[in-house]
């Protein structure tokens, strides 16, 4: 047997990773579960090494899809479809995109040989703040804020009692912010309550109720756990409003002791997640003092920075890493930031005016996801940029959004899109 393991690793390092030719039978596939914006960048980067991409999700003409060699459109969530749908492809790789995904029919691909990233039980972890949340405080014994999971409006009022206020509370299972809010006084309970049952996912009504934590920033640690161990990129910086992203920068200025804290803490997180790929990890910073928040075993929004700010987007880092292809060097440009460009209204066929005025300023970049309709608000797409300073680089991204005007063709009698200002 030892002789038979030596062979196999002599014959590799010949070898090293192989890569097929798209669409033919040696092909190396991976099977994108979720194809929104953050799956188009990474199917582009996988493109380039080239791979073949599938692209899924419950909605045609996602923005992935716009760009991957082929597409299905199915409730990811139902485990029977996607169990089946997988089994069908056949991938060399399961690539989960977004959260609300049925990790249960991704446990089972796994034993069966699949290969799942960065694991089946990394996406399953992470998909409910439940879970990771015990698993973070409660087993290795990172320092969060108060929390109290929570199933009745009943429990709610006794866990603000006992963590005061202002504290926050959000599903369980959610994304992009959907369900969060922040209670400041008794009146708001129903309301926050309220919003958390709709704005979760799945059929759970827990909730988890965090003591406010007075920090002086928060901050997004990338972190890529790849064949030659584990790096990071510089800090990001970022604005939420309502737990959904607005704005980012890179880098982040913090205390050289602080940032080690929080790669101690990221690579402890990371760790006990496993497997290979990139990780999101959120922080809050208080003084000397890094809390973990949150982490995501896949690219961050937050990350869309890096898109203009290094030499391997955060795209490209999690190509190469779960192709266990090298990662020498991450090398950041200087001052960079980003800005999600949000539309407002109800429609489809939407038209983006102002272009040139928008990039009109030098080292500036944009990003539209090509989303086919908005009900509401949402992110349609993103603006970069580079600058001597922080804040250089910040105003040249709102000149981007604040230039462009959004409409809706066939609903011209509805709101018109606008970005957020």
């Amino acid at each position: 047997m030892s002789r038979i393991i030596y062979l196999l690793l002599f014959c590799f390092s010949l070898y090293g990773v192989e890569i097929g030719t798209p669409l033919t039978k040696g092909a190396t596939k991976v099977l994108l579960c979720g194809a929104g914006e953050l799956g188009k960048e990474l199917t582009i980067e996988l493109q380039r090494l080239g791979v073949e991409v599938i692209a899924v999700d419950r909605y045609d003409h996602a923005p992935a899809m716009q760009v991957a060699h082929r597409s299905h459109v199915i409730d990811i969530r139902n485990k029977e479809a996607l169990y089946r749908l997988i089994r069908q492809e056949n991938p060399t790789l399961i690539v989960p995109e977004l959260e609300s995904i049925s990790t249960e029919a991704l446990l089972e691909l796994e034993a069966e040989g699949y290969r799942v990233i960065p694991t089946a039980m990394a996406a399953h972890t992470t998909m409910n703040r439940e879970i990771i949340r015990k698993l973070a405080a409660e087993e290795l014994h990172l320092k969060t804020s108060p929390y109290i999971f929570v199933e009745t409006k009943v429990e709610l009022e006794r866990a603000i009692e006992e963590l005061g206020l202002p504290c926050v509370i959000k599903p369980v299972v959610s994304s992009s912010g959907k369900g969060q809010s922040i209670i400041h006084c008794t009146c708001d309970i129903d309301k926050a309550w309220d919003y958390a049952q709709t704005g979760g996912r799945g059929s759970s009504k827990k909730c988890i109720v965090e003591g406010f934590i007075d920090f002086d920033y928060e901050i997004t640690l990338l972190t890529v756990r790849h064949k030659g161990g584990t790096s990071f990129c510089p800090p990001i910086g970022h604005l939420q409003i309502d737990g959904d992203y607005r704005e980012s920068w890179q880098p982040h200025q913090m205390a050289p002791h602080v940032e080690e804290k929080a790669k101690r803490i990221a690579q402890t997180i990371t760790d006990r997640l496993g497997g290979k790929g990139i990780f999101g990890v959120e922080l809050f910073i208080q003084g000397d003092e890094v809390y973990f928040s949150e982490v995501s075993p896949r690219p961050h929004d937050t990350g869309l920075v890096t898109l203009i700010s290094q030499n391997l987007s955060q795209f490209a880092l999690h190509a190469r890493a779960i192709l266990d292809l090298p990662i020498p060097q991450i090398v950041c440009f200087g001052p960079s930031a980003s800005r999600a460009v949000l539309a407002y209204g109800h429609g489809s066929s939407i038209l983006y005016q102002y272009l040139e005025k928008a990039l009109e300023e030098p080292l500036t970049e944009l990003r539209l996801f090509g989303k086919p309709s908005v009900d509401g608000h949402r992110r349609m797409g993103v603006a970069l940029a580079r600058g001597e300073t922080l804040e250089e680089a910040l105003n040249k991204v709102r000149h981007v959004t604040e230039s462009i005007h959004i409409e809706f063709q066939d609903h011209p009698s509805l709101e018109k899109g606008e970005v957020i200002n």
